[in-house]
Formats: C-alpha cells, structure tokens, sequence
C-alpha cells in the first residue's frame, strides 16, 4: 500500500454503484443526527439555564446536571427501540424497515415542526430524547441493512468508502447547522430533516431492490406462504433464546474479552464526563443564543476533525502500527484533554472538548475497535459484542452520570466540573492497561 486512500478506494468495479450508493444513505442518516444534536442540545441548556435549573421533588439540578438526567432516561428509551427493533427486523425486509422507521421519523418532525415555536418543558425533554432515538434507531437499520446486502469479501472492500460517508455526514451536518444557525429557526432545520429523511427512503427502495442479495428469496417466501426470510444475522446465532445473556457467559471466560469490555466500559464513561464538562462549561459562560453558536462551533471542529482523520491516518496506523498503536490514540487524546481542563477550565479549552474525544472516537478508535472481534469465534462476534454494546455501554454512562451528579453535588460551584478531570484521568490509565492487552492480543492473532 502506497498510500492511505487506496485502503478506501481499492473497491471492484461492479461493487462501485452499490457502495456509493450506502455511502450517500449513511452520510445522511449522519447528517441529520448532527444537524439535531447541537439543536437539542442547545433548546435543552438554553431552556434550562433561562428557568434557572430543574426541579425534581426536593432536588435541584442544573442545566448541564439535568441534561445528565435525560442522559439516562435515554438509556431506557434506548432499550425499548432495541426491542421494537428486534420485533420488527423480523418481520419486514431491511429496506421495508428503513422505510417504516424513516416515515417515523418524519411524522416526528412534522408533530415538532408546531412544538418547537413555543417549546414547554415536556417538550423539551421529548426533543432531546427523539433525537438520540434517531441515531440508535436509524444506525442500527443501517447497519443490518449493510450487513444483508453485501458478502463478507466485498464489505472487506468498500467498509472503508462506506463508513467514510458517516464521518463525511458528521462534517456536513455540523458545519451546516454551524453556518447558519442565527438564520434558520428550529422549524425550518426540522423541515430540512424531512427532506433528507424522504432521500433516505429512496436510496434504501433502489439498493433494496437492486442490489439487496437476500431480497428474492424473501420475496419468494413470502409468495409461497412460508414467511419472511430469516435475516443472515438469526440464522448465524441459532435459537439462542437470549444472546445478551448468553454473551455475558462469553465474556466472563475470556480475559481478551474482558480487555474489550474495559475499553468500551471507560470509554463511555470518560465520553459522558467529559461531555457533561463541555454542557457545563457552554452554560457557565454563554448566554442566550451564543450557546448554540458555541455548541456548533464545537461539533463542527469535531466532525471535521474527525473526518480529516479517517481519511488520512486510520488506515496508515492501522496497517503501519497494528491495533495496539491505533487503540492507544484515543486514550492519550482524552487525557491531554483532561489535564488541560483541569489546569485551565476556560471557554476556549472547555469547547475543545468534544474534539479531544470525538473526533478519535468516530474515526480511528471506532475502526480499531470494532476490528477487535476478528480473531473472536461467531458466537463471541455477535453474542458477546451483543452483550457490550447493549449492556456495557449503557450501564458505564449510567455509572458516569452518578459520578458527574456526586462531585458536582458536594462541590457546588464551577469547580465541581473542573475536578471531575481526575476521576477522568485514573480512568483513562486503567483503559490504557487494556487497550494495551487487547491491541498485542489481536495483533498476536494476525
């Protein structure tokens, strides 16, 4: 290999169509979860900054303490769209299913495109939460359908070109919301939601019924009476009852794969605080609608940052380094972050936050660790990775958000935020550990 690009760029003539094709779908999919993200974000901290914080029962929180709390009410809202996802995914075929959650969505921002002129707390708080279902919705349908409409040879070739699209999302979306967020109001942003989301619809009809290799057997099934085709995913596991438990068994066996669990565990953990930092920092110094100016900034930075990246250094470092070198990236990255916090919590370090652990996270981080569960046995690949992205992640930020409550609760002033930063750095030496473990073990496997 010559050079980085021909990692993303060394793809057969005939999967070219195709791969531009989920290259354009991920890209907006992304593009509209970074146009709502600052937008939420923002309503939400704005909203609350301006009442003068959250109150519940005898408690008072913050805005970027009550932002913590819809952080965790996310997390079961996230579970009952697994579940509906699960139950769904076996009844319709891939494109079906990104149609019926797309149409969802788009009916969403329609209902909000009336509620957002004059938003009340219930509001608020509904916004915020729709907009992380978005991701762990339209994700996760992306991705199955990903998974049935290329072989195992041909997503060696264009994963690279593909997931690209997401970062270049990042970038787009961002960087637009970035640009004229003192000219559009939330309605018009919502509105532009819609018609990114009705592209999505058609690019998913023309891949499913062009390109979609499990699509004329399900049609034939379900011609024949017999039913809907099991997806590539179901007939891999078997009838496994409960593949979140049956991964936690997986798990606890392997130290390799415990080594993995610590690096997503601490991860999410040093994410949500830091995240929390950045929110805290944004309603310590701005007001009114310099707190979206500020949080767009931000997210712009990052995305740009992020994609930059993917498209330089994560298939050099990959290939040149191996994974124990690509997974030490982003650790070093937080703690940099981290330590400068620390020593000078302003706004011009609390904002570059999100590009200390974003912009490494969606790139090389996520192709290091993802790459992770090759030398893994099947079972482990999709019952034990089941168990960490469902069970780990969620109960790590749940973990972080008590700790973020805790400080700032008995430090009370902006320096309660400040001095979450040594929580964040023994954190980061213990992911380091791991990190370390899992990227010789792989490495080893090769």
């Amino acid at each position: 290999m010559n050079h980085p690009l021909k990692a993303i760029l060394d793809i057969r003539r005939e999967e070219l169509p195709q791969a531009l094709m989920m290259f354009l779908y991920f890209l907006l999919v992304i593009t509209t979860f970074w146009i709502l993200k600052p937008i939420k974000k923002a309503l939400f901290i704005s909203y609350y900054k301006e009442a003068g914080g959250f109150d519940f029962g005898s408690l008072s929180f913050d805005a970027a303490q009550a932002e913590l709390l819809a952080k965790t009410l996310n997390m079961f809202v996230a579970l009952a769209a697994t579940m509906a996802f699960g139950a769904l995914s076996n009844r319709f075929h891939r494109h079906q299913l990104t149609n019926i959650f797309a149409a969802f969505f788009i009916a969403g921002f329609v209902v909000y495109t009336g509620l957002l002129h004059a938003p009340a707390s219930g509001t608020v708080w509904s916004f915020y939460l729709f907009g992380d279902l978005f991701s762990t919705i339209m994700v996760a349908t992306f991705f199955a359908f990903l998974n049935d409409t290329v072989d195992a040879d041909a997503a060696k070739r264009t994963y690279g070109l593909v997931v690209l699209g997401g970062v270049a999302g990042g970038v787009l979306g961002s960087n637009v919301v970035r640009s004229l967020i003192d000219t559009l109001s939330r309605t018009s942003w919502l509105w532009i939601c819609i018609g990114v989301n009705l592209a999505i619809m058609l690019i998913a009809t023309i891949v499913g019924r062009r390109f979609d290799r499990d699509a004329t057997s399900s049609d034939a099934r379900l011609r024949d009476g017999s039913g809907t085709a099991p997806s590539p995913q179901s007939a891999q596991l078997g009838p496994a009852r409960n593949p979140a438990l049956e991964g936690a068994r997986l798990v606890l066996r392997s130290r390799y794969l415990m080594s993995i669990v610590a690096i997503v565990g601490i991860y999410e953990m040093v994410s949500t605080i830091m995240d929390f930092q950045f929110s805290a920092t944004i309603a310590n110094y701005c007001e009114g609608p310099e707190i979206g100016r500020q949080i767009s900034l931000a997210f712009a930075v990052m995305n740009t940052t992020a994609f930059a990246v993917q498209l330089l250094l994560t298939s050099f470092v990959m290939r040149r380094f191996g994974a124990a070198v690509a997974l030490m990236v982003l650790p070093v990255a937080t703690a940099l972050g981290s330590a400068a916090f620390l020593a000078l919590p302003v706004l011009a370090v609390g904002r570059l936050i999100p590009t200390f652990d974003g912009a490494l996270a969606y790139s090389i981080n996520q192709s290091a660790k993802e790459a992770l569960y090759v030398p893994t046995t099947r079972d482990e690949k999709y019952k034990a990775k089941a168990f960490i992205d469902m069970f780990v992640q969620r109960l790590a930020k749940a973990l972080a958000v008590g700790l973020s409550l805790i400080m700032t609760s008995v430090v009370t002033d902006f320096s309660g935020v400040r001095w979450l930063s040594l929580a964040t750095l023994v954190l980061i030496a213990v992911w380091t550990t791991a990190a370390r473990y899992a990227g010789r073990h792989f490495d080893d496997a090769r």
